[in-house]
Formats: structure tokens, C-alpha cells, sequence
């Protein structure tokens, strides 16, 4: 553990339930923040305890190394968590964050298992594809950003932030498309997959693909939309998080 891995460098809490029986812990995308995961925080507050993590890299975090290998980013994030309480624990990651919560549910495996794992907007770590966008020099990259229009779309007219954020982008792309699974034991725990029926970067038989990664209960929800289909789906994502928590 380094000297940055502490709870307040890497877990933010922006709604806090102390008192909910279940934490939820929140994993960006590539090129996110903790912040993306405030709506959700409030949202199930009181009732879950939401917390959102920061990568390296970035906001102000920016100063710090960015982690362009995602095992290792979860094993950190792993550390980190145990020096929280141990409340049951879901994790809910988008995109590349739904890779850093698989890779982070299987450390769990061998101390206190997820309660849940949502996955949303990412294949299966099993079926995997050749992807080189990291390369692309820097108009092809932020080329790539705007069009899966995840970021606020006043950032994304502003060149000048947009740049700024350019190495932290680079860095988790580089990180998602460099990912090999290493195969192993199944997760214990239920995993749900959320995916937008025209997300280019996750087919529907992609991520069905998922179902083969636990022994728990798996199911998944379809909606309409593209990469980032919950941003315009919120409730009804928060209604299946909210109701397989229930049940976790």
C-alpha cells in the first residue's frame, strides 16, 4: 500500500448513510470521475450507503500517477476498502469500471464475497476484441470521447479542458483495451449486466457473455440507448439496482 491509499484520497462519499445495512461502491469509466456517481449517491441515500471511487490521474487527483493496468488498479482499490467497516458491499462499475469491479469482486472472493456486482455498458471479460483507440493520436481520441457522448456536453465544446483530460483518457483506454482475463473461479455472488441495445462497445451476446463469470444468479437488463444509455435511463437503472440490493 502507498502512501496514497487512504479512504479519503480514494473513496468519496457524497450522500453518506452510515446507518444503511448495504455499500455500493461505485468504479468510472475510462476517463471518469467519482463524481459521475453523485446522482446515484443521492438517489439511494439513506437506504444504501453509495460510495464513488477516484482513480489516480485525475481532478484532484491529477498530480498522481494514472494505473494503466486495471488488476493492479483493483487490487489497490481492494486495500483500500478493507479499511472501511465490513458492511455487505455491491459494486456497480460502468465500462471499464465494470472490468475493475470484476477484477475487484474476485479479490473479495477471498475474504468477504460482493453481495452483487452490477456491470453496466461492458462485454464479458471472456470475450474480448482487438481494440487500439489509445493509439490514436490526440484529435483521434477526443474524436472517440465526443462520439460516445458520455462527458457534459459543455466540456465537450471546451477544447482546452477537454485536452487537459487527455493523458488520464488515454491512460484508462490503454488500460481497458490492454486487459487480458486470466481465467479462473467463477464469482459466488448475482451479477446483473446493463447494456444500451446500440452500445458499440458492448453487443448484447457480449455481454450475456457474463453469466459464464458466476455461480450466483445472473440477469440482465436491455435498454434503448448507446454507450451511455444510463444517463437517460437513470430511474429505471436505479430501480433494478434498488430491487436486487433488496434481495442481496
Amino acid at each position: 500500500m502507498t502512501t496514497h491509499d487512504t479512504t479519503s484520497t480514494w473513496v468519496r462519499a457524497y450522500a453518506p448513510a452510515p446507518a444503511a445495512p448495504i455499500r455500493l461502491v461505485c468504479l468510472p469509466h475510462a476517463g471518469g470521475s467519482a463524481s459521475f456517481w453523485l446522482p446515484v449517491a443521492k438517489a439511494l441515500s439513506p437506504q444504501v450507503d453509495v460510495v464513488a471511487i477516484q482513480y489516480p490521474g485525475r481532478q484532484d487527483r491529477r498530480h498522481e500517477p494514472c494505473i494503466d493496468n486495471l488488476p493492479e488498479l483493483a487490487l489497490r482499490i481492494h486495500e483500500v476498502l478493507g479499511q472501511l467497516d465490513d458492511r455487505p458491499t455491491a459494486l456497480l462499475g460502468h465500462s471499464m469500471g465494470a472490468t475493475v469491479a470484476f477484477e475487484l469482486a474476485q479479490l473479495m472472493e477471498t475474504d468477504r464475497p460482493a453481495a452483487h456486482v452490477f456491470v453496466s455498458g461492458r462485454r464479458a471479460p471472456s470475450a474480448t476484441r482487438h481494440e487500439t483507440v489509445h493509439q490514436r493520436d490526440d484529435d483521434g481520441l477526443l474524436a472517440e470521447v465526443r462520439a460516445l457522448a458520455g462527458t457534459d456536453s459543455r466540456l465537450l465544446q471546451d477544447e482546452e479542458i477537454m485536452r487537459m483530460a487527455l493523458p488520464s483518457v488515454r491512460n484508462d483506454y490503454r488500460a481497458a483495451e490492454t486487459y487480458e482475463w486470466k481465467q479462473g473461479e467463477p464469482l459466488s455472488c448475482p451479477v446483473t449486466a446493463l447494456i444500451g441495445d446500440a452500445d458499440p462497445k458492448a453487443h448484447i451476446p457480449e455481454v450475456e457473455a457474463w453469466a459464464r463469470h458466476t455461480t450466483g444468479s445472473f440477469a440482465m437488463e436491455v435498454l434503448p440507448g448507446g454507450h451511455f444509455f444510463l444517463l437517460d435511463h437513470s430511474a429505471r437503472v436505479l430501480d433494478v439496482i434498488r430491487t436486487a440490493l433488496a434481495q442481496s
